[in-house]
């Protein structure tokens, strides 16, 4: 059992807080071009392909290549691009990437060089709201460099990425609220504490889900890559952009999966906490051990990552948005009442487990019942559909029956008729009803 490590934070000597910013810049780099490559090796797997093998060992140093390669290459910058702003947004992206990671913890105490410091850079109060304003500012790099680039696939681009935050923020950030009332804090640190014995993804499972699915949205990863839609938008906010500054929008993608999968490994999965079993040891969660337990977890969320670019396609842009604004946050909002409610009966009302069981019993019925009369809302809406589509395919189907051409709807048929033969046909018709004018005529003469 580990306690909260909240007082040992501001104690630390400046070469102490420079040696641990320096190590987490050097791991995040790390981490980025090892997660490069075992995406492309992965993918490659799913595809049934080699990937890279090459260079290095198992082609490991081609990420590392690839980054020289991009450094080195020519720069071309548009002649319509603001300058300023087009320099300062990778800048932008690339910075709020590192910055989030001042508050993830990564393991308990320990002794560097003599001195005993937490494995963490700081921690305050809010520390959950800082990484969240931390990425609304990442978003402006994306945003402006749309703008900044004198073009208009890169502004959709940039457009469509602010759009996508404001939808699954909102909903990332409710995913929170469940974890701040079970925890009573926001302190990163201290929320890794109550998590024992139990983590939150399984107290708190529907604010976990709702979480992973929001942070797919909000690092722009596949199937919610909108921003950058290659069939749509050419690349998307970073059409026009090359060299090194590419090279920064690169790095700042990669390190936003390792901070959203840092923060949820953090919030939900006990953080550098062992898990079961390992945890009965009663050294796994003192020294150095526990750093190991927190890069596994979080490489198993990238790996998540990679898995879904792997198998999932894109999305249109209108169910992406629907999916998060009449989905996730109207059942973010309903859970929240609902842990609201169960942490205050249980702190004000002198309740027991067999109560608390059974209010879980009818919350699950009355969600199963909604679920059901959902179903069959949908089903008679098909089965109108369908009755609709038959009297269609019954009627015969004329082209021009509303005063203009339209497409056949489905179950019917088009037969199509060559002008060739439609004006033959209207030649006859014309010839038809000239005659008995002619006849009529010529015995009024007579």
């Amino acid at each position: 059992m580990t306690g909260s490590q909240f007082g040992l934070f501001g104690q630390d000597p400046w070469w102490m807080v420079l040696l641990k910013a320096v190590a987490i810049f050097v791991m995040l780099v790390v981490l980025t071009l090892f997660t490069i490559w075992w995406e492309r090796r992965v993918v490659s797997r799913m595809q049934n392909r080699i990937g890279p093998n090459r260079v290095g060992p198992a082609g490991l140093l081609q990420s590392l290549m690839d980054g020289i390669k991009l450094a080195l290459k020519e720069e071309i910058i548009p002649k319509t691009a603001h300058l300023a702003v087009y320099w300062l947004a990778p800048v932008i992206s690339a910075t709020t990437a590192f910055m989030a990671f001042a508050v993830i913890p990564f393991g308990p105490t320990v002794s560097i060089f003599g001195v005993e410091t937490p494995l963490q850079l700081t921690d305050f109060p809010v520390s959950v709201l800082y990484v969240l304003a931390i990425a609304s500012i990442g978003i402006y790099g994306i945003v402006l460099a749309g703008w900044s680039s004198g073009s208009t696939y890169p502004l959709l681009g940039g457009l469509r990425s602010s759009a996508q935050m404001i939808s699954y923020e909102i909903a990332m950030g409710l995913s929170f609220v469940a974890v701040f009332l079970y925890a009573g804090s926001m302190s990163t640190s201290e929320i890794v504490s109550a998590q024992q014995p139990i983590w939150f993804a399984v107290i708190l499972l529907p604010s976990f889900m709702i979480y992973v699915t929001s942070m797919v949205g909000e690092t722009n990863r596949a199937p919610f890559d909108l921003p950058e839609a290659e069939g749509e938008l050419v690349g998307g906010f970073h059409t026009e952009y090359s060299s090194l500054k590419f090279a920064l929008f690169f790095l700042a993608e990669y390190i936003n999966m390792v901070t959203v999968s840092a923060l949820a490994t953090t919030l939900f999965l006990g953080g550098w906490l062992a898990p079961w079993p390992l945890s009965l040891w009663e050294g796994a969660n003192q020294g150095w051990w526990p750093l190991l337990w927190w890069l596994v977890k979080v490489q198993i969320f990238v790996f998540g990552f990679i898995w879904l670019r792997g198998t999932l396609p894109r999305l249109r842009y209108d169910q992406f948005m629907k999916f998060g604004w009449k989905l996730l946050i109207p059942v973010s909002i309903g859970w929240i009442m609902i842990v609201a409610a169960a942490r205050a009966l249980r702190n004000d009302v002198a309740i027991g487990n067999r109560e608390i069981l059974a209010g879980g019993a009818v919350i699950i019925v009355l969600l199963l019942l909604a679920t059901w009369l959902i179903q069959a809302r949908q089903d008679r809406k098909a089965a109108a559909q369908e009755q609709v589509e038959a009297e269609s395919a019954a009627r015969p189907f004329d082209a021009a029956s509303g005063g203009f051409p339209v497409p056949p709807l489905p179950g019917q048929e088009f037969t199509y008729t060559s002008r060739r033969s439609l004006a033959g046909a209207t030649t006859i018709v014309q010839d038809a009803s000239i005659e008995p004018a002619i006849t009529a005529q010529e015995g009024d003469h007579g």
